[in-house]
């Protein structure tokens, strides 16, 4: 089916949208935007308006990408980038509630999640199979990893690594199995992942240089706990820390 647009619906002059989709009446698509095939915007929603940033250039060529099949509710609300000739970018079949926001320069992986009221801060990456709870606010520059579990009005200001349960103030709560599960990891692979988990979490020492001296023994045999790994050997912001870890003095969340 073609594009509707649905009247009252604000498109402007320059915006891309790609086949079937639908933008619903009072919502307002930039000129900034490029649309995957159907996307669905919802009324209220505005996708590619300026930064909340003071220093921002409004003349700047900056943009927003959204991936096919992603779904914005009402009052979503999604920032171009700062950077001329950048886009801030949300991949495909993602579904974001009433009210979330994305702030400029921020990168949304597929499948990902996002209840109500959710927001980011600017330049914070989140992976793919996430989902973030209604009210949950992440920190600018902060990463959230892969099939992570973001609770309810968490308060996120440290980066939380791949297949994470995270809640209230950077609090690990512990390792997603049940997500992994629903999406068809093989008992191997959910096995090697959770013993990886408990050994960085719960090994004395700086959590960085715990899950290097895993990786440096050889001894890794899934992809996936590789990539939980990794994850560790990145980022600006130190790490979510885990709460029996915290409570006990067990590791450093740096």
């Amino acid at each position: 089916m073609p594009t509707l647009v649905h009247p009252t619906a604000i498109i402007e002059p320059g915006a891309q949208l790609g086949a079937d989709c639908e933008i619903m009446a009072y919502a307002i698509i930039t000129r900034h935007c490029v649309l995957g095939d159907r996307v669905v915007v919802h009324p209220y929603a505005v996708i590619g308006g300026d930064p909340q940033y003071l220093k921002f250039d409004r003349t700047s060529s900056t943009g927003v990408q959204i991936g096919a099949g992603t779904v914005l509710r009402e009052h979503v609300t999604v920032n171009r980038s700062i950077y001329p000739g950048k886009a801030t970018v949300i991949g495909a079949n993602c579904f974001f509630m009433a009210t979330s926001h994305v702030a400029h320069d921020c990168e949304v992986a597929d499948n990902v999640v996002f209840a109500n009221a959710a927001l980011l801060a600017g330049h914070v990456s989140v992976g793919a199979h996430s989902f973030l709870g209604g009210g949950a606010a992440v920190h600018q520059f902060c990463r959230i990893g892969e099939s992570v579990m973001v609770a309810g009005h968490a308060s996120i200001t440290r980066d939380v690594p791949h297949f994470t349960m995270v809640a209230e103030r950077d609090d690990i709560i512990g390792f997603n199995a049940v997500g992994l599960r629903r999406r068809g990891f093989s008992r191997p692979a959910i096995a090697e992942l959770k013993a990886a988990y408990q050994n960085v979490y719960f090994t004395a020492g700086n959590i960085r240089e715990v899950a290097a001296r895993l990786l440096g023994a050889g001894t890794v045999e899934t992809n996936e706990a590789r990539r939980f790994l990794e994850f560790f050997a990145g980022g600006k912001r130190g790490f979510a820390r885990a709460r029996r870890a915290e409570k006990d003095g067990d590791n450093s969340a740096e």
